[in-house]
């Protein structure tokens, strides 16, 4: 079952090993990220289910980690003693493989075992929170936002059905596009993308989210859009309290953290197969 869900940033450089002295710039991310992680914790996760935009990345479908293990080092970040092994949740991937393709997107196995910093910054923070657990993680796509909505539920309905405890995180930056000097430019409208995810977080208003033209978000430069619409897919039949732990963009890129507490099922809820994504404008 689904036992937490959060929003990770993952810049390598909120990594004490990796960022040193610059670590400082990024002291209100790096404090978010150190609560965030412990309160993931305390859920007692035996599967963590990744969405990473720096996945394997498919046009017309979503691509999963297909290796029994998982593993991935800072070694591209000059600290190749910070690693990970993981066991890959091989069952638990297949099981929403089929699920999603009754969504009909297709969910493809992409034979490689390497994780990437959108998996291994958060799992750095979540292991010494004291996290032991199990991997499944998926890119993103050019489908269109429905599509990964779609894909949400469907992980739902599996995460509904599984004996494990799971928790699922979208790993994803805001717009990196904030302030002249950025590392994508700068665009004016970068800071109204975030400042609009973060308001309808703090909300959690989903049809907000799924009406951001995707003008805006081009503009915005962002990576984080697409796995926070599948993680509201996979929370929208739940009452769910987000808490925004932090937010600041010190490099030009916006950096966001957040918890969603899941509170129980909506009453008549689409825990069933019969549920349907927001559509723009509804």
């Amino acid at each position: 079952m689904l036992v937490s869900a959060g929003l990770s940033p993952h810049p390598p450089i909120i990594i004490p090993e990796v960022g040193g002295e610059e670590l400082q710039a990024a002291d209100r991310t790096v404090t978010g990220m150190r609560a965030w992680a412990k309160e993931m914790a305390l859920t007692n996760p035996e599967t963590l289910v990744f969405i990473s935009p720096h996945a394997p990345f498919l046009q017309g479908g979503l691509g999963w980690l297909a290796g029994r293990e998982l593993v991935g080092s800072f070694a591209a970040f000059g600290v190749p003693e910070v690693a990970f092994r993981v066991k890959g949740d091989r069952d638990l991937a297949l099981s929403i493989a089929a699920e999603a393709a009754g969504e009909g997107v297709q969910v493809v196995e992409v034979n490689t075992s390497s994780l990437d910093h959108g998996v291994m910054v958060p799992l750095y923070y979540l292991r010494k929170a004291g996290v032991s657990a199990d991997l499944v993680v998926f890119g993103i796509s050019l489908l269109p936002p429905e599509r990964h909505f779609r894909f949400g539920q469907a992980l739902a309905r599996v995460f509904a059905r599984s004996p494990r405890r799971i928790c699922l995180i979208a790993s994803g930056d805001m717009s990196h596009r904030l302030q002249p000097g950025a590392p994508a430019g700068y665009d004016p409208q970068g800071q109204v993308f975030d400042r609009l995810i973060l308001e309808s977080l703090t909300d959690m208003n989903t049809e907000r989210i799924m009406g951001i033209p995707e003008v805006l978000a081009d503009r915005a430069g962002e990576c984080g859009l697409r796995p926070i619409i599948m993680l509201l897919g996979a929370l929208s039949d739940f009452d769910v309290e987000s808490k925004i732990y932090s937010y600041e963009g010190p490099f030009g890129v916006g950096y966001l953290v957040a918890g969603f507490q899941l509170k129980g099922r909506k009453a008549g809820s689409a825990a069933q197969a019969t549920a349907r994504a927001p559509q723009k404008g509804e």
